[in-house]
């Protein structure tokens, strides 16, 4: 799917009244001055007059997004996403929270919140809450309304300026007695990508990357990512960082502008 290229506010400016006062100042000292004087009084008006404004990212998700105290053992992938862009050129509000789904998300105020931030790039993972049992608060019908939420992230993040760039849940680490993985998520994975067509959204099939990681690590190995013992669903600093490569991955041709601005290995 071609994906739309969107501008951002990253970007260096030179007012005009910095320009006329340059200009004056240049015609009426400058004989004065020697090449080199002048030369550093150029330099030094076009650094006072240029700011460079970072590109603002709002993330919202779940537990598996969200960040931790130092002293606890579980991470989210979203407190990392910072670091791996150059230093000073970007910003990230990690708004996730763990047992969110598309709907308590907005119901909770917290969509609100996430919009007044004015973010350049809004990231949206959910599916795991959403998935839980009809009647719960949190759970939605992959086929129905989970789609409508996502439908309202996308046109409000839109309305308010943002690009937004929706990430499908990463698998939960269950396998069967014959060592199959269990895919439970697979349906709201499937629902986001297809608003992704309905919508012309970026998508980042990080359902599809995870599972094939989850697989090749299988029900021992896999452990290794977990925050503590027999948890099949959060994430050691290990795991988090495991699902941030994935999504690392995508994302350059996902987001061009954002790639412009990772830092090289």
């Amino acid at each position: 799917m071609m994906q739309p290229s969107f501008p951002h506010k990253s970007f260096q400016i030179l007012s005009p009244l910095s320009c006329l006062i340059l200009l004056i100042f240049t015609s009426l000292i400058a004989p004065t001055l020697s090449a080199q004087q002048l030369a550093e009084v150029d330099s030094t008006a076009k650094d006072n007059a240029m700011t460079t404004v970072p590109v603002r990212v709002v993330i919202i998700g779940d537990s598996t997004v969200c960040n931790y105290p130092e002293d606890r053992p579980d991470r989210g992938w979203g407190q990392f996403f910072e670091e791996q862009f150059n230093d000073g050129s970007l910003q990230v509000v990690n708004l996730a929270v763990g047992g969110r789904s598309t709907k308590t998300f907005i119901t909770e105020g917290r969509w609100e919140k996430a919009l007044n931030q004015k973010p350049d790039y809004i990231l949206i993972q959910f599916g795991h809450n959403d998935s839980h049992k009809p009647g719960k608060p949190e759970s939605t019908n992959a086929s129905t309304d989970y789609k409508e939420y996502l439908h309202r992230y996308i046109n409000e993040s839109r309305e308010n300026g943002a690009v937004p760039i929706m990430v499908t849940p990463m698998v939960r680490r269950t396998f069967n007695s014959k060592g199959k993985l269990y895919g439970n998520l697979q349906p709201y994975a499937d629902a986001m990508k297809e608003v992704g067509i309905e919508l012309n959204v970026p998508v980042i099939d990080l359902h599809a990357s995870s599972m094939q990681l989850v697989k090749e690590l299988g029900p021992d190995e896999s452990t290794s990512l977990a925050s503590k013992e027999g948890d099949r669903t959060h994430f050691n600093e290990k795991g988090a960082r495991a699902m941030l490569d994935l999504i690392m991955q995508e994302l350059p041709s996902k987001a061009p502008d954002l790639a412009a601005l990772i830092k090289t290995k």
